[in-house]
């Protein structure tokens, strides 16, 4: 097998459902465009607050894709 070379983007997905909707989004728009996407990490949460509930979530994600060639 031989060694893959990476590339990692940023992304920020939303939703007003959950944080895992959030990176659900991020990920099924990004197939759009982006090839070869084999993994992604976390790197930041956050949400809107509104009357004491979270009312949307913000999910930053790096994403990992294997560069072709």
């Amino acid at each position: 097998m031989g060694s893959h070379i990476y590339k990692k983007v940023e992304l920020v997905g939303t939703s007003s459902e959950s944080s895992d909707k959030a990176v659900e989004n991020a990920l099924e728009h990004a197939a759009k465009s982006i090839r070869n996407m084999d993994w992604f990490e976390v790197v930041e949460t956050r949400g809107h607050v509104v009357d004491g509930k979270v009312a949307h979530w913000q999910v930053v994600i790096k994403v990992g894709f294997r560069l072709e060639g």
